[in-house]
């Protein structure tokens, strides 16, 4: 079991390199890498396992007694340079969904980017949650918060994705 999360975990990290030396590579790309935080643990083993057959089986709606919780991957997205400062989103993703949206860093540090802010980056993460993708609207009065949030948003879904967060 060891041997295949060490294996994710270096499939994960090649991806974040690969999508690292990519941006480093566009003249004006503003896209800092993603991380994973937090990768999945590994499942505990099972009194059944299912037989090697090199398929999968589908998972079943309900899970059996004592069978494990799918496990969630915390993913930092990579940080967004805006006009008015950098924005970088952080997500939890479980079961294939974002269970949780958090904004790492957003513009601040004066009363008028604090003022739009608090009001901007919340609205953002419920419109996270609910799309369940970067494909969000723009706050109204928070344009570059808003594309910037999308943006690091869409690359922690990318790097959650290459971590195996299903």
């Amino acid at each position: 079991m060891r041997r295949g999360l060490r294996l994710l975990m270096t499939v994960a990290t090649a991806a974040v390199i690969a999508a690292s030396f990519r941006a480093s590579m566009q003249p004006h790309s503003t896209v800092g890498s993603a991380a994973v935080v937090s990768p999945a643990p590994p499942a505990t083993p099972s009194s059944r396992r299912p037989p090697a057959t090199g398929r999968r089986t589908p998972a079943s709606p309900t899970p059996a007694a004592g069978s494990a919780r799918p496990s969630s991957v915390v993913v930092a997205g990579g940080v967004v340079d805006t006009q008015y400062g950098p924005v970088q989103v952080e997500i939890t993703v479980r079961g294939g969904r974002i269970t949780r949206t958090h904004t790492l860093q957003h513009p601040s540090g004066d009363g008028r980017s604090d003022e739009i802010n608090s009001f901007a980056v919340p609205q953002l993460d419920r419109e996270a949650m609910a799309a369940q993708s970067a494909r969000i609207d723009t706050v109204s009065g928070a344009t570059f918060t808003s594309e910037g949030y999308r943006q690091s948003l869409q690359s922690a879904l990318d790097a959650a994705h290459q971590a195996g967060a299903r």
